[in-house]
């Protein structure tokens, strides 16, 4: 749930706060939590009364209430507003020379596989998600508005899995891999392609020193259109029994991850 009236996103699940607590605790600006909860967050709830910010301890129904949600396990922090900036051309820079992973996603769909393509990312030590800005899935028309922006569910989710990520945003995910494509290996996923997963490791291999990486994903339903594919350096698929036509994008995007970290 996003708070227009002072600019904050609640983050609710106990992993998920845990973490910004650990990495961002200077984001959060308020603290509602179970008394059950209080002793996994006496150190932000320190913080919180040196910064002469407050925290409550509260009961289930008002926490429900605080962050829209019945999965707050127990506790809410309300955490200033994530601001998805542009990809600049130092982060470019930095995701090629450094040899990082990224991933761009490409109507991925909703934000339960944002979260769950997070939570694999940070897992497989991936440095950026790039969304396109002008996919739907990442509007927050529930609260009257077109702003892209990260959410609720997203967060619990992705388990904690953003405190470790750098998410930017695009306006065009073809003209963005047209340039991106001189400097970065660009690997989509097409359940049509001639390659297999299993051919990542060649492709990565032949390039001295480690270069960075971007993988490129679709919607589950339709795929990456023709215009995005083309501007992939390379197309693979992960093969399967054929009984199912394709997986969910978070599964592809862990397995496709997993066989990135590996090589």
């Amino acid at each position: 749930m996003f708070n227009k009236l002072r600019d904050e996103l609640a983050v609710c699940g106990l992993n998920a706060v845990i973490a910004v607590g650990e990495h961002h605790p200077q984001t959060i600006n308020r603290l509602f939590l179970r008394e059950d909860r209080f002793k996994s967050f006496t150190h932000v709830c320190k913080q919180l009364a040196e910064r002469k910010r407050p925290y409550k301890i509260c009961e289930d129904e008002e926490l429900e209430r605080i962050c829209k949600s019945v999965h707050h396990q127990g506790v809410v922090a309300m955490i200033e507003e994530p601001v998805i900036e542009p990809l600049s051309l130092e982060d470019l820079d930095a995701w090629a020379s450094e040899g990082k992973t990224g991933v761009l996603l490409h109507s991925v769909g909703n934000d339960h596989n944002l979260g769950a393509i997070a939570r694999a990312a940070a897992f497989f030590d991936v440095s950026y998600i790039v969304l396109n800005e002008n996919d739907s899935a990442f509007e927050n028309e529930d609260e009257g508005d077109k702003d892209m922006r990260l959410t609720t569910s997203a967060y619990r989710v992705a388990e904690g899995g953003f405190e470790h990520l750098t998410v930017r945003r695009i306006a065009n995910s073809a003209a963005f891999l047209k340039d991106a494509s001189k400097r970065l290996i660009t690997v989509g996923t097409d359940i049509r392609a001639r390659q297999r997963i299993t051919d990542l490791g060649g492709v990565i291999k032949d390039q001295k020193p480690r270069p960075g990486i971007a993988l490129v994903l679709g919607n589950e339903e339709t795929g990456l259109p023709k215009n995005v594919k083309d501007h992939c350096r390379h197309l693979l698929r992960i093969p399967g029994t054929g009984n199912i036509d394709s997986l969910n994008v978070s599964q592809a995007a862990a397995l496709f991850l997993h066989a990135i970290y590996e090589v």
